[in-house]
């Protein structure tokens, strides 16, 4: 049995965050149910970029850069976010090898980017995302072989890259979270330096065991148990999946010990959430060092709508100091920090009004930065330049206020 030592305190919050809960109302209402008639691969796939791209925030980095690189299968197409001007300085930058979500079937390198733009410009850190060979069109091996093909490229390249092979985190979120620690168990066996850090955002570690909380949170969190299914069945379309195989379910390794420290993300009504969690009493147990960020009233995938979710912009300040950090040589902590919502000030009649304020501050928010994104510096985002702004902050503050817990904390190691 895994250690439950420093797991969340509450797992999942009394209620969903605010924010969280008029988005979801929202996608519920504007998407049709996925229970009632599961949309077509193409469908699903749009659908999944549109709300990634239309929710996440362009963050400007200094340069993006898109490449393909030749892969076991053919292509892989690459997208490299800098944050500082490619080549001032002689120091070779830190990077971190990101693959996106979308379990296995669905995602891609534009759907990751508003998370790499966030988390390359608060680590400074080069980030580089990779798609990967997807079901149901490949079988599950294929993305693992893909994501062990675009690590030895970047430590093959590293000199024309100006990166350090030395400092090389990997993360991603959901499926690529799977990725990401399966690659931090591989690195060192096939020849490449171990990862300083592992990223995983609500991953998905073991592909075999239910987990408690898909029941608890099977249906409205986007997520639902009913898309889990439909996941399943296509990653299983090209024969059938060895759910036991480390390479597909890395929380079922014979042993953790000596992996690289890990900083995971959870939230509360997360289908998988246990899953996550598992993995880090594992760790934890085999002596890595976890830093947990856990959410308790947010939904898988909330990292993606960063532009009105208080909470992912939260996450990806958090996450961006902890890879300076790592990168910096300052340790990596083995502590736990719990990050819910208040509701605000009472008096407001009833659920419904409040999800109709603040999914209207929400998007309100989300038109000013799509003007922004769109005439730059000639809307130059400043109190004095718009009061509107100022007014509008201060009241989805005051509606969904961050409460920050740390409930296990030890000293961090060198």
């Amino acid at each position: 049995m895994a250690s439950e030592i420093g797991l969340p305190a509450v797992r999942r919050a009394v209620r969903l965050d605010p924010e969280a809960h008029a988005l979801l109302r929202a996608i519920n209402v504007m998407l049709p149910r996925l229970d009632q008639q599961l949309p077509r691969l193409r469908q699903m796939r749009r659908r999944w970029h549109l709300l990634a791209r239309l929710l996440g925030r362009k963050v400007p980095v200094a340069h993006v850069d898109d490449r393909s690189i030749q892969g076991p299968g053919g292509l892989l197409k690459l997208r490299i976010f800098r944050p500082g001007l490619a080549g001032t300085g002689d120091a070779k930058a830190p990077v971190l090898l990101w693959f996106h979500g979308g379990g296995f079937v669905l995602g891609s390198v534009a759907t990751a980017d508003s998370i790499c733009r966030n988390l390359a410009a608060r680590s400074g850190a080069v980030v580089v995302t990779a798609q990967y060979r997807l079901a149901p069109e490949h079988a599950l091996l294929a993305g693992r072989e893909d994501s062990l093909a675009v690590l030895g490229w970047l430590v093959a390249n590293s000199d024309a890259l100006g990166i350090d092979p030395a400092r090389i985190a990997v993360g991603g979120d959901s499926a690529g979270g799977n990725l990401a620690a399966v690659l931090a168990q591989q690195a060192v066996p096939h020849g490449y330096p171990a990862p300083v850090l592992q990223v995983l955002v609500y991953p998905a570690t073991n592909l075999r065991d239910e987990p408690p909380s898909r029941t608890e949170n099977g249906k409205g969190y986007l997520l639902t148990a009913e898309s889990i299914a439909w996941f399943d069945a296509l990653a299983a379309a090209r024969g059938p999946v060895d759910a036991n195989d480390p390479l597909l379910s890395p929380a079922l390794a014979r042993n953790l010990r000596g992996l690289p420290p890990a900083l995971i993300v959870s939230a509360g009504y997360d289908p998988i959430r246990d899953d996550g969690l598992t993995y880090v009493g594992q760790l934890r147990a085999a002596g890595v060092p976890v830093h947990l960020l856990h959410y308790g009233g947010q939904f898988h995938g909330f990292l993606n709508f960063d532009t009105v979710l208080r909470a992912a912009r939260d996450a990806f300040d958090r996450m961006g100091a902890a890879l300076a950090d790592v990168f910096a040589g300052r340790g990596a902590p083995d502590r736990t920090c719990e990050i819910t919502a208040s509701n605000g000030p009472q008096g407001l009649a009833g659920e419904a009004a409040r999800d109709l304020l603040v999914g209207g501050l929400m998007w309100g928010e989300w038109l000013e930065r799509s003007r922004n994104g769109l005439l730059g510096a000639a809307a130059p985002e400043h109190p004095l330049f718009n009061p509107a702004t100022t007014a509008r902050a201060r009241w989805s503050s005051a509606l969904a206020q961050l409460e920050v817990c740390e409930t296990y904390a030890v000293a961090p190691r060198a």
